[in-house]
């Protein structure tokens, strides 16, 4: 008798699971399609049902100059983000799960604490510490470009550090000690050995660290200066003054972007290996 219901039980808990799983993408995925249909209504007060449909919030972009010019601030500061994220979180990473020194956990966790810190909070102590950094060192910080580059770093890192070191836990170390049995120094190793094995979790580091960066609102609206709008600012000043499919057409094109580099990225690294 047991033996008889087993299969019909697991075949019950795999429909479960399954109907689950797909109300779950469903939740996740709605927002999108609103966004999507939403964007190409031929009405400029949003009302349902749409009396047609048009591609003219698209090329309205082009019109509103903040959009343009929050876009190429939001890249520059992205890149240059990711670029000093990874400069910092792979040493770091490396040291996580490599080194044997005491307190490991709490470095690790110390790097990964942006993360889970609200947005509006880390935006605030930001902004009183460039403020009291300004006033002790006489650098010019708040409201510069140099320093809304450092606050993205800082939520670029935590991005840097967790995927590398899934990377790093799951590689074989036997290939790297055949190197250095082959007479491979410590330098040649890592580049030559350890870097191309991590490979997956640097690029993810790099996509994931990235889109952290460029779609930041919250701490941003604490740092920026006047004449410097980040894109999602450029989308809530729009907001406060028009309510139009304009910014949901921008918004499309900022996922149809994120989406189309998840998905050249994924088909030369496999994602899946350390996401």
């Amino acid at each position: 008798m047991a033996y008889s219901r087993m299969p019909r039980e697991g075949l019950i808990g795999r429909i479960l699971l399954n109907g689950a799983a797909a109300l779950a993408m469903v939740y996740i995925l709605l927002p999108l399609f609103f966004v999507f249909w939403l964007s190409v209504f031929n009405q400029e007060i949003p009302s349902f049902p749409p009396d047609g449909y048009s591609l003219r919030w698209f090329s309205a972009l082009a019109e509103y100059r903040e959009f343009a010019s929050g876009f190429i601030l939001s890249l520059q500061v992205g890149v240059i983000a990711t670029f000093v994220g990874l400069v910092l979180g792979l040493p770091a990473a490396l040291v996580i799960v490599r080194s044997q020194i005491n307190g490991r956990g709490f470095f690790n966790s110390l790097l990964l604490a942006p993360m889970v810190v609200p947005g509006v909070v880390l935006g605030t102590a930001l902004y009183v510490f460039q403020i009291e950094a300004e006033i002790a060192t006489d650098l010019p910080l708040m409201g510069s470009f140099l320093g809304l580059v450092i606050a993205h770093s800082l939520i670029v890192v935590p991005w840097t550090v967790r995927l590398i070191c899934a990377n790093l836990v799951g590689i074989d170390r036997t290939i790297e000690e055949a190197a250095y049995n082959l007479g491979a120094g410590p330098i040649t190793t890592f580049f030559k050995i350890t870097l191309p094995m991590i490979r997956p979790g640097l690029v993810a580091a790099t996509l994931f660290g990235f889109v952290a960066s460029f779609g930041n609102l919250e701490m941003s609206l604490f740092l920026v200066g006047p004449g410097r709008t980040t894109l999602p600012i450029a989308i809530l000043q729009y907001l406060e003054w028009k309510i139009d499919p304009t910014v949901a057409a921008a918004s499309v094109l900022q996922i149809a972007l994120i989406a189309l580099a998840l998905l050249i990225t994924d088909h030369y690294v496999k994602l899946s290996r350390v996401v």
